[in-house]
């Protein structure tokens, strides 16, 4: 019997593509206080394009500003492959009011469902499938089976150790082993085979078919296979004979099967690869050595910490064995849907790994910068403990985290070489520079091993702070033509290129160099290089250069800090503060009003201005310079009205949870109360 849960919509020769029937629908959804983006370009990468891409459309039809919209961006358009089926389920995001967008979207077109993830998440647009009685799609379905893998290989409960799923039927057990029966498909078994594996139910006879097709079809380049994070576990599950040499020559990557399975090789393979810095090898070595040789999580961290730094192992791999020994003695919540008090253990174990004298310094270090925005939470926490010694000894190590913090410190920085959001997160903390940070900063650059992210961001922060100096563009000097005239993006950063901001420090010093990197500019190629050619002229600026630039601003072509130079270049001619400057544009003609407030909001501490290309609402930087610019009495009532309407728009009242660093429930009420405070001019507006 089969049972419909609606169309199935394979497409048959000659009929529409999934792409024309959606594009079909999605033109007939405009209504009342709700607008659709037009299908995205590549130029539409992410949400933050879209919600740009909603202003200028706005603008540009006379739709106001508050009105509704959805849209989907060019990395929800990977859900459709190139003949236009849809492959994948195609999100859908959007901004406004969720309850007037769910409705103007309704139930989709037909053939498809939309499913709705509240007012935290994006819609989900899929075709209609059909199952039978137990639940099983056709085998030829590719829509039905794609959604049948998607529901069995959802976990139920998932941690940074461990992920559960639940339990497979009989008869889904049965379709999955069934999948890899015939002549060995190794593009199909990467999704039949992990299900299985996460259930521990991958056979002897499939892992043995499975390897040598593996091993064939990817010599030389194992990893290149996504199956292999099914296939390893199973081999070393059944003590197959040749796991070691596969396991060797898959490197790294294999750190957390190993370690799922610890064992004297394994514990051989990830001492060699954690002494090179990688973090889930070091993770992985502490779980088999604590398995395997010492049952004390403190002393093993302490045994490993040691020979980390004996062997001279990058800084990184200390944060890593921090964050084993932190899983290793508190009982993890679920990371996908946990209140912040579930998280309370992991910060409270973090800042009593800063003061036990038990660990070796750098492993306390490791721990005082992870802790470093915690100590707010940890006490709201303890507050709420209805055990009255236990909420007095998190009080207590905090106390003593706080007495230690400054001393453990004292020049260190942040890791230059993870994901750049990260570094955005802590952007707030540089606001001011003390004489330690200055000191790292300049060692950083002086260091040859330092990546172009790296020098990015700490030659912005020296620079905007008037701390760069000619000792920091010498020692970038051997390395601009080689290295730093790459393309680097940084449309999502809140520094520049790293070498407009070196072109801008030589020109300001007057450095000899400054003639051969402008030179350099004024050459046809590269060709990234152009859309931010104009950012130089922030350094040594003149009225020539102001021209050119505000030339630039005014014919409408993508801006990409341009109007932030300007006013920044402007500022410092007339000897005056950049949001006077800013402020004089508001209604200007040819000056976009979204563009204009983020420069605003971007200059209002012109020693370290937000170069990000739009308002982060996750950021502390930004809701901080939005409450400046709006409570600043120097300013006419329009640009405080715009301050006012960024901070109103601003995550840290609407989604708190999702701001980083994270908020303690105080400076949230603060927040609120900030705003409630300013209600009278919320309405006025």
């Amino acid at each position: 019997m089969v049972v419909l849960v609606g169309l199935n919509t394979n497409r048959p020769a000659g009929q529409q593509s999934d792409l024309s029937r959606i594009k079909a629908w999605w033109r007939t959804l405009d209504g009342d206080r709700f607008a659709v983006l037009p299908p995205p370009t590549r130029g539409r990468y992410t949400q933050s394009d879209g919600h740009e891409d909603a202003a200028e459309m706005f603008a540009t039809r006379g739709i106001a500003t508050d009105t509704s919209f959805a849209y989907w961006h060019w990395q929800s358009h990977d859900a459709f492959a190139r003949s236009g089926e849809l492959t994948g389920v195609l999100y859908l995001h959007w901004g406004g009011d969720h309850s007037t967008v769910a409705a103007g979207l309704g139930e989709g077109p037909p053939g498809y469902r939309i499913v709705d993830n509240g007012p935290r998440g994006a819609f989900q647009l899929d075709r209609v499938t059909a199952v039978d009685a137990d639940g099983l799609p056709d085998p030829e379905d590719d829509a039905g089976v794609r959604q049948f893998l998607a529901r069995v290989d959802e976990p139920r409960h998932r941690t940074a150790r461990s992920t559960e799923y639940d339990p497979l039927t009989a008869t889904e057990e049965r379709w999955l082993h069934d999948r890899l029966s015939g002549p060995v498909d190794l593009d199909a078994a990467v999704r039949f085979a992990a299900p299985l594996e996460h259930r521990r139910a991958l056979t002897p006879d499939e892992t043995a078919r499975l390897l040598p097709a593996w091993r064939e079809a990817y010599a030389g380049r194992l990893t290149a296979w996504r199956g292999w994070r099914s296939v390893l576990p199973a081999l070393l599950r059944q003590e197959h004979p040749e796991v070691w040499a596969v396991a060797a020559e898959l490197g790294a990557e294999a750190a957390y099967a190993l370690a799922e399975h610890p064992s004297p090789r394994s514990l051989e393979l990830l001492r060699a690869w954690a002494l090179t810095g990688d973090d889930g090898a070091v993770r992985g070595w502490f779980r088999a050595h604590h398995a395997l040789r010492e049952p004390d999580p403190v002393r093993a961290a302490a045994a490993l910490s040691e020979e980390l730094t004996a062997h001279a192992a990058p800084g990184t791999a200390q944060t890593g064995l921090l964050r084993a020994l932190r899983e290793a003695v508190t009982d993890e919540p679920d990371t996908r849907r946990s209140p912040a008090d579930a998280f309370f253990p992991l910060l409270l174990a973090t800042i009593r790994c800063a003061t036990d004298d038990r660990l070796p310094r750098p492993l306390r270090v490791a721990a005082a910068t992870a802790a470093a925005d915690t100590p707010g939470r940890v006490r709201e926490a303890a507050g709420r403990l209805t055990d009255a010694a236990e909420a007095a000894d998190a009080l207590t190590a905090v106390e003593r985290y706080e007495t230690v913090r400054d001393d453990l410190l004292a020049g260190t920085g942040p890791d230059l070489t993870g994901y750049e959001g990260g570094l955005g997160d802590i952007y707030h903390r540089y606001r001011t520079l003390s004489p330690a940070d200055v000191r790292w900063l300049r060692d950083r650059l002086a260091d040859p091993s330092t990546g172009v992210q790296g020098i990015a961001f700490c030659l912005e922060l020296l620079h905007a702070h008037g701390e760069a100096a000619e000792a920091d563009l010498v020692a970038l000097l051997p390395r601009w033509k080689k290295e730093l005239t790459k393309q680097y993006r940084t449309t999502y950063t809140e520094w520049r290129h790293p070498l407009v901001t070196l072109t801008c420090l030589a020109q300001d010093l007057g450095h000899p160099a400054a003639e051969a990197m402008l030179a350099w500019w004024a050459k046809p190629k590269p060709l990234w290089k152009e859309p931010v050619r104009l950012l130089t002229h922030l350094g040594a600026p003149t009225e020539e250069k102001a021209a050119e630039l505000w030339e630039f601003v005014v014919s409408g072509g993508h801006d990409t800090g341009h109007l932030m130079t300007w006013v920044l270049l402007r500022a410092r001619l007339d000897g005056t503060h950049p949001l006077h400057v800013a402020e004089k544009l508001i209604d200007e003609p040819g000056i976009r009003a979204y563009v204009l407030h983020r420069v605003l909001i971007g200059v209002a501490d012109p020693a370290q201005p937000l170069w990000h290309y739009a308002i982060d609402p996750r950021s502390h930087s930004w809701w901080h310079r939005a409450q400046e610019v709006a409570d600043d009495e120097r300013l006419s009532a329009e640009a405080r009205a715009i301050g006012l309407k960024a901070a109103r728009e601003h995550y840290v009242t609407r989604y708190p949870d999702q701001v980083r660093p994270a908020l303690t429930e105080g400076e949230v009420r603060t927040a609120h109360a900030w705003l409630e405070a300013r209600a009278d001019r919320t309405a006025a507006n």
